[in-house]
């Protein structure tokens, strides 16, 4: 997590002083819910809440970890310095750190997961506006990187559209998944502490109670979460791949924004790089690295070990932040990306008819032709538009065994663009939906 790649909504979710406004928030609560039990007295909760306008001085709670190497013990001796020690004293009763930690943890990611959320509408939106923009502007499919048959651009931005709206309904599952909280004590039998006060706790701070916590929330919600990022950052890698292809000079089908005074090289003054999207490749392979380190931390030694807790310490983090960033930019991309129907038809139309191939093989068979014949007859004219620059139209209408079966106006109609087009809308109804 760098500054270059965060943007300040999202790094103030991890910075310190929120995690231990967080810890606060928790522990008086959970003072609330003892009091209202009859285990602490309600004087000594009320004096807790003293604290809620206070400002936690990190330099000073890091002053005393460096002494008690232990950062929530650290934490509640500065607490007890703002209340009182007397006052104090039955902060974090029947509790242990990861009561603490694990709560806040999952509050945290849950913010991080509405941010994202909200991210990921502003990108569904551009994709939308974009897709129905272009509903009709024709260019050709690729498969194998190769002219396929032709498609549009419409549909190029739809298909994107309901890749990542998979991904919003994957994201909206993985924040009820990690959106639970634990206050069950040392090892999560609730010995000393009545299962009222984690109850009260997680509803104070938008949580479920964890089903059964032994000393920490299970892992294997968190490995959904981060899978869950992952997954998104694919779709986002996706969709940057496609441009940065369509933007090459041999290509140049769409291409990112370039705004006034911009410089794409330091040595060659033409260049117009796809820079964004490529910086979106490498930023998606960055959140994509904390996938498998949490499904690492899932398995941990009986009741409790931490070795997940340094994985944890940075990939939160370093996921949220980065995927967030990245949304963030590839909604801009989309926004502004320039587009160039012109240069598609002349793609399209370089190999002079070849891609419509399929129609005419599919005529064939249905003129009476096997579907080998048909197959070699298409092909052996296909060939000379590759090799020797042929229009395939003009080849197929001088081929005797092709004209055997189908006449020239049948050859004619089937070079016809509108054929590929016919069903546009009904894929737009399916994906967005018949408004």
């Amino acid at each position: 997590m760098i500054p270059r790649y965060a943007r300040p909504e999202m790094t103030d979710i991890w910075e310190p002083a929120t995690k231990f406004r967080i810890w606060y928030e928790i522990e008086a609560h959970a003072c609330d819910a003892q009091a209202e039990l009859g285990v602490i007295p309600k004087e000594n909760a009320q004096a807790v809440w003293t604290a809620k306008d206070a400002v936690f001085d990190v330099a000073r709670i890091d002053e005393i970890e460096a002494v008690t190497k232990h950062d929530v013990i650290a934490f509640l001796t500065h607490l007890a310095e703002h209340v009182g020690a007397d006052q104090a004293r039955f902060v974090h009763q029947g509790m242990t750190s990861s009561d603490v930690l694990d709560t806040c943890l999952n509050v945290q990611l849950m913010r991080a997961a509405d941010l994202l959320i909200a991210d990921m509408d502003k990108l569904l939106a551009a994709l939308k506006r974009r897709a129905l923009e272009h509903k009709d502007t024709v260019r050709i499919g690729r498969s194998h990187g190769i002219h396929a048959e032709p498609t549009t651009m419409g549909l190029t931005f739809a298909r994107f559209y309901a890749e990542m709206e998979r991904g919003r309904r994957r994201l909206l599952a993985a924040r009820e998944e990690i959106a639970t909280g634990a206050i069950s004590g040392a090892v999560g039998t609730f010995a000393n502490i009545d299962p009222a006060v984690e109850e009260h706790v997680c509803r104070q701070m938008g949580l479920k109670p964890e089903t059964i916590s032994t000393q920490v929330i299970p892992r294997d919600r968190h490995a959904m979460f981060f899978a869950t990022l992952g997954v998104i950052a694919s779709s986002m890698e996706n969709i940057a791949i496609e441009i940065r292809h369509m933007q090459r000079t041999e290509v140049l089908e769409a291409e990112e924004f370039f705004s006034k005074g911009q410089k794409g090289s330091s040595a060659m003054p033409h260049k117009r790089n796809p820079v964004l999207t490529e910086n979106l490749t490498g930023l998606a392979r960055l959140v994509r690295m904390t996938v498998v380190p949490a499904m690492e931390n899932v398995a941990l030694w009986h009741e409790r070990d931490i070795s997940h807790s340094s994985v944890e310490r940075g990939i939160a983090p370093d996921a949220t932040v980065t995927l967030d960033f990245a949304l963030n930019r590839l909604a801009g991309v989309i926004d502004k990306l320039v587009i160039y129907p012109e240069n598609m038809l002349a793609n399209m139309n370089k190999f002079k008819g070849l891609v419509m191939s399929q129609r005419v093989l599919l005529a064939l068979t249905q003129a009476g032709v096997s579907r080998e014949d048909a197959y070699r007859l298409v092909q052996r004219n296909a060939m000379k538009v590759w090799e020797q620059g042929k229009d395939f139209k003009e080849e197929l209408l001088a081929d005797a065994e092709v004209t055997a079966a189908l006449s020239p106006a049948e050859i004619e109609e089937k070079f016809d663009l509108g054929y590929h087009t016919k069903h546009v809308d009904t894929i737009f109804a399916r994906v967005f939906g018949t408004e």
